[in-house]
C-alpha cells in the first residue's frame, strides 16, 4: 500500500514512523514533512490547506491511502478534495471536521446525543460574555469558538483576563469550570462502528506543577495506572459512540480519528472538547504501546470496513513524551537555532527512546529550529518509570540554545 502523510509535525511523525514499521507498507510519502519525517518518508512540497494540490499530488504519486494529520487541512475540506480523486482517506470532512472546528458545533451535538459535558454559553457580545462569566464564577473558563491551534482557552480566576480573551475572539464558549484529571482518549472510526484506542494525559501547562500559559502540550503518558479500568468502556458508551451516531444521523458521518478531551469529575466523566484528529503530543504515547500494524485500521476507518478489523493488540509497555520546545515558545519563539546530540541519542537510547520532530528543518547539514515545538522525546519501559528514565536521558543528550522543557511530565503517576 501506499500512504501519503499530510502534516509536518511530531504528531505526523509519529504516524509515519508507525506506517514505516507496517510489512504493508510500500512506499511512504509526507507532505510537506519536516526533517525527522525524511528518514523514514519521501517528503514532497504541499500547500496543506489547499485541497486540489493535495489531491493532485495524491493522484501523482498513486497513493493508495492519504492520512490528514492537523485540524486546520481538515476544516477546510482537504479530505473531501482527496475523496472526490477516488483515493481512501483518513479524516473527516468539512462538516464533520467542525465539531473541532466550532466549539458551538461540537456543543450542539452534545446536546443532541445525550453527551455529559460542561454547561455552557455561546457569547457574541460584550454583554452576553458579562452575564456568562457572572453566572459561573471563577475559576472562569472561556474558549474561542474557532480553530486556534490548541491555545484558544483560557482558565483564570482573574475577571479582566477572561474578558480580554473573550474581546480578542469573534465568538466565544463560556463554560463552567471542570474539576478533576484530563484524560485524552482517541477512536477511529469508519462513521459506524467506532474503535477505541488506550487511553493518555498530557500537560497543557509550559512550566512544572501545571503553571505558566497553556500550550499545544509539554508532555505525555500511557497507560494511566490510576485511572478505573472501565473508563474506556463508559467513554465508549456515554461519548463515543453516541457522537458517531448522532453525526450519522445528521448526515455528516464522522469517519477519521474522534479525539475526546475529557475531565473525570466528582460526578462523573464530561467532555471538554472534542478533536477531528490525532492529538499531539498524546499519539506520540498512544502510537509508542500500538502492536497492531497501523494502515490497515487506518484503511479500516477509510473505506469503512472496521467492523471486519480483529481487535488491536496492544504493549503491555509504559510510554512517556517530553516536549523540548524553542526560546518564548508559546509566545513568538525564536528559530534556526542548531540542533545537537540526534546522532547521539539514536546511538545510545534506541530502540527504547527516540527523538519525533515537530518545528525542525534544515540549515546545510544542520538541523535547526523551525517551530514553537521543536522535539518530542518519546520513549518506553516496562513501566513509567523506566519509560520516564529513558526519556529524560534522552533530554539530556540534546542541545537547543535556550530551549524549554517540563521535568515533571508522569512524575506523579510514576510515583516519582
Amino acid at each position: 500500500m501506499k500512504v501519503l502523510v499530510i502534516g509536518s509535525g511530531a504528531r505526523e511523525h509519529a504516524l509515519c514512523r508507525s506506517l514505516s514499521l507496517d510489512p504493508d507498507v510500500t512506499a511512504l510519502y509526507c507532505a510537506p514533512g519536516n526533517a525527522g519525517i525524511a528518514e523514514v518518508a519521501e517528503l514532497h512540497p504541499v500547500d496543506a490547506l489547499d485541497g486540489a494540490a493535495v489531491s493532485a499530488l495524491a493522484v501523482r504519486l498513486g497513493a493508495e491511502l492519504v492520512v490528514v494529520g492537523p485540524e486546520a487541512p481538515l476544516v477546510a475540506g482537504v479530505a473531501d478534495a482527496v475523496r472526490e480523486a477516488g483515493i481512501p482517506v483518513f479524516g473527516p470532512s468539512r462538516e464533520a471536521a467542525q465539531l473541532e472546528g466550532s466549539k458551538a458545533f461540537a456543543k450542539d451535538v452534545m446536546a443532541a446525543a445525550g453527551v455529559p459535558t460542561a454547561r455552557s454559553y455561546v457569547c457574541t457580545t460584550e454583554a452576553e460574555v458579562d452575564e456568562a462569566l457572572d453566572a459561573f464564577g471563577p475559576p472562569y473558563v472561556v474558549k474561542d469558538d474557532g480553530l486556534a491551534a490548541g491555545k484558544g482557552v483560557v482558565v483564570t480566576s482573574d475577571l479582566a483576563a477572561a474578558k480580554a480573551h473573550a474581546a480578542a475572539c469573534e465568538r466565544v464558549v463560556i463554560e463552567e469550570f471542570l474539576d478533576g484529571p484530563e484524560v485524552s482518549l482517541f477512536a477511529v472510526t469508519d462513521g459506524e462502528t467506532v474503535v477505541p484506542l488506550q487511553p493518555a494525559q498530557d500537560f497543557k501547562r509550559a512550566l512544572d506543577g501545571d503553571e505558566g500559559p497553556n500550550t499545544g502540550g509539554m508532555g505525555a503518558y500511557s497507560p494511566l495506572p490510576w485511572a478505573d479500568p472501565k473508563l474506556v468502556d463508559e467513554v465508549m458508551e456515554t461519548v463515543l459512540q453516541p457522537t458517531v451516531d448522532e453525526m450519522r444521523r445528521r448526515g455528516t458521518p464522522f469517519s477519521g480519528l474522534l479525539y475526546a478531551g475529557l475531565a473525570i469529575t466528582g460526578r462523573g466523566v464530561r467532555v471538554i472538547e472534542f478533536n477531528a484528529r490525532f492529538g499531539d503530543p498524546e499519539t506520540q504515547v498512544v502510537l509508542a504501546r500500538l502492536k497492531t500494524p497501523l494502515a490497515g485500521v487506518l484503511l479500516g476507518a477509510a473505506n469503512g470496513t472496521l467492523a471486519d478489523l480483529e481487535p488491536l493488540r496492544w504493549s503491555g509497555d509504559a510510554a512517556v513524551t517530553v516536549v523540548i520546545a524553542s526560546h518564548n515558545y508559546p509566545g513568538t519563539p525564536r528559530t534556526g537555532d542548531p540542533i545537537t546530540g540526534l546522532d547521539e541519542v539514536a546511538a545510545q537510547d534506541a530502540p527504547h527512546a527516540y527523538v519525533l520532530h515537530a518545528g525542525t528543518g534544515r540549515n546545510g547539514g544542520s538541523v535547526v529550529s523551525a517551530g514553537g515545538r521543536v522535539l518530542s522525546v518519546t520513549a518506553t519501559g516496562a513501566d513509567l518509570v523506566e519509560a520516564r528514565d529513558r526519556a529524560y536521558r534522552a533530554v539530556a543528550r540534546i542541545g537547543l540554545d535556550g530551549s524549554q522543557h517540563r521535568t515533571d511530565i508522569a512524575a506523579k503517576a510514576a510515583g516519582a
